[in-house]
């Protein structure tokens, strides 16, 4: 059973941890590494076609993503990379579906001392909904329908078949973050379900030799770990328990400078045949080269602070009020 829940990132290592709620100075909307300004809610029915091309805006596709260098493990999403800055990973994401919109992730970040600094700190990418302006009458029915499944703890799904969610992890100095962690989630389209092993063999062709395959209840799960330099991690490595990713959008990772990429996926089968697949969940995660990234934005922002304190010293040397004494 799929349920969705929101949880922050994790950085092990005892450095930092991530918050999960809006905080001062946790990642905030805008382009530009500021605060976006709020803009007026539409009005009127839209359809779901019509919802997306207000808020997507300019996409420049297809993507011209560079291939991975040989030798390398396969560190992409359907082209969506950790290392893109955020704008091209935002714009890939968008690229992967028509009726993807981005919306920046203001209650799950790292929580860090930004010194009053803005950092974007990730985004999520979900399917545009039709917009139907709704009576008080219908607003208050659905109510009554969400109350009544809630009480018979009934399973309510956040995703129909076809469609698909992203999540997206990013980090750096206002306006020059870079991805970290990439994650997504895709629903077979009904009647369309592939089979279990057919999805377990595309994931094999793509990143290769898996590390582990583990079966968690009906949930199908392979990973592939590196460590820093790129190699391998197999049964025998002291790194084996350690190296994790997070297939799950709404999961969290965690870092370490010991492990490197990390690729999970999770195959979750159809309830009425466990041989058809229902959904797919693939996340990757460069966990050194994120540690390394948390790391640099926190000693970057704290200089930044520091000159900016030391600047006021000098300000206030040349045009302070003196005291009456």
């Amino acid at each position: 059973m799929h349920t969705t829940q929101l949880a922050g990132l994790l950085l092990i290592a005892g450095l930092l941890c991530a918050c999960g709620a809006d905080k001062p100075g946790a990642a905030t909307a805008g382009s530009d590494g500021r605060a976006a300004a709020p803009a007026a809610a539409p009005s009127g029915d839209a359809s779901a076609e019509d919802v997306a091309a207000t808020a997507r805006g300019d996409v420049d596709c297809p993507v011209d993503a560079a291939p991975n260098a040989p030798g390398t493990p396969v560190d992409d999403i359907v082209g969506v990379r950790p290392g893109m800055s955020y704008e091209q990973a935002a714009n890939a994401v968008m690229c992967s579906g028509p009726l993807l919109v981005i919306k920046p992730e203001n209650s799950r970040g790292f929580e860090i001392n930004t010194f009053g600094q803005t950092v974007r700190q990730g985004f999520s990418a979900r399917f545009a909904e039709p917009r139907v302006n709704k009576s008080g009458r219908q607003i208050m029915q659905e109510m009554e329908r969400d109350a009544m499944a809630r009480g018979m703890n009934a399973v309510r799904q956040d995703m129909q078949p076809g469609q698909s969610k992203w999540f997206v992890a990013t980090m750096g100095m206002p306006g020059q973050e870079k991805a970290i962690s990439v994650a997504r989630e895709q629903w077979f389209e009904q009647d369309r379900n592939p089979t279990v092993d057919s999805v377990e063999q595309a994931l094999l062709e793509k990143y290769g030799a898996s590390t582990e395959r583990n079966d968690q209840g009906d949930t199908h799960q392979l990973r592939w770990a590196y460590d820093p330099r790129g190699r391998l991690i197999t049964e025998t490595s002291p790194l084996f328990n350690r190296c994790r990713g997070a297939a799950d959008p709404d999961s969290g990772v965690s870092l370490s400078a010991d492990c490197g990429l990390v690729v999970a996926a999770n195959v979750v089968p159809l309830r009425g045949n466990p041989a058809l697949a229902q959904y797919l969940q693939v996340g990757v995660v460069d966990q050194a080269g994120g540690y390394q990234a948390l790391t640099d934005t926190q000693q970057g922002l704290q200089a930044m602070d520091a000159e900016r304190r030391a600047q006021q010293v000098r300000d206030a040397g040349k045009n302070a009020q003196a005291p009456q004494l």
